[in-house]
């Protein structure tokens, strides 16, 4: 591909970051209506997934089958249907109840070094075709520099010059979210290689909705007599989640990890918290410190560097 299609890529990403880092504070909002993290995420993707489908539906062809071409393929289209769906989503929405939206931004983003790590480690130890075919990963100064870099940012950000409100509960979840985010990430963008877009994100989402229906028929659903789903906070938030952050930006983040690889791709998680912080200081009237500024700057640079010749072409 061009330079000039790869640029475009890396600006979809950055921007698909953008959107994702105010899903923090829209989740975190919907969680103070009322709404449980498991809730949130099916009623989220029943939306997502109808439209996947529809589109599906309307393509026609391949994008029509039900089940992929192998069983080897379908358990892990199961897999990451819990990686990058159920167990990401709800430790992660489970985590915003019990600590900051910021904390849980912060601490997801050390699924880049995490994807780093395992797929260095799978490489080295698994020896498979899906495993061989795992984006080549040689650890370089910029690789390097830019996660010190992005990683001073992050601390800026969230100690913003005072003491770090620390949960032990919501935190363990939030790296919990960010080591299945880091699984997820290994394999999408080869089987996005194989199957399409449309196929394999949908089949991502048909599998983290099919294995979130036990934690949500065991969970007490008597709030949702109490959800005021006529408020715009409610109903906004969740059309927003679903069709924006989740339809649109699942399907195009797909595309982004097979152009320019998952693990520079991963990188741009590191823009989560800046993200969220604007999106704070938008929707919750909260403000930007010269502390928090110059660490969005930090981490800005971080991505950048660390997305240079981190790969062996």
């Amino acid at each position: 591909m061009k330079k000039e299609g790869i640029f475009l890529y890396h600006a979809l990403a950055f921007m698909t970051m953008a959107l994702w880092g105010v899903t923090f504070v829209s989740t975190k909002t919907l969680i103070n209506q009322g709404l449980s993290p498991a809730q949130i995420f099916t009623i989220r993707f029943v939306i997502a997934y109808t439209g996947l489908l529809t589109a599906c539906l309307i393509r026609g062809g391949e994008y029509r089958r039900l089940f992929s071409r192998s069983l080897r393929h379908e358990l892990l289209f199961l897999l990451m249907g819990i990686a990058g769906g159920s167990l990401y989503f709800l430790t992660e929405n489970t985590a915003l109840k019990y600590t900051q939206a910021c904390n849980v931004s912060f601490i997801v983003c050390v699924a880049p070094l995490l994807t780093i790590l395992l797929t260095l480690v799978l490489k080295h130890t698994v020896k498979s075709r899906i495993i061989s075919e795992l984006e080549h990963v040689k650890v370089r100064f910029p690789l390097i520099a830019g996660t010190v870099l992005a990683l001073s940012g992050m601390v800026m950000v969230i100690f913003d010059g005072t003491s770090l409100n620390l949960s032990p509960k919501g935190d363990l979840l939030a790296f919990t979210a960010a080591l299945s985010w880091a699984f997820y990430s290994q394999f999408m963008g080869q089987m996005t290689n194989r199957y399409g877009t449309l196929f394999a994100t949908r089949k991502v989402f048909f599998y983290g909705l099919l294995t979130i229906m036990p934690v949500l028929f065991l969970s007490d659903n008597s709030n949702l007599a109490m959800v005021r789903f006529d408020s715009i906070q409610v109903w906004g938030n969740l059309l927003f989640l679903s069709t924006i952050a989740s339809l649109f930006c699942f399907a195009l983040w797909n595309r982004i990890m097979l152009v320019i690889g998952n693990v520079t791709a991963t990188n741009y998680v590191y823009l989560n918290p800046v993200f969220t912080l604007i999106g704070a200081i938008i929707f919750l009237g909260e403000s930007m410190s010269v502390t928090s500024g110059t660490g969005s700057a930090l981490i800005l640079g971080g991505v950048i560097l660390s997305g240079l010749k981190s790969k062996k072409g």
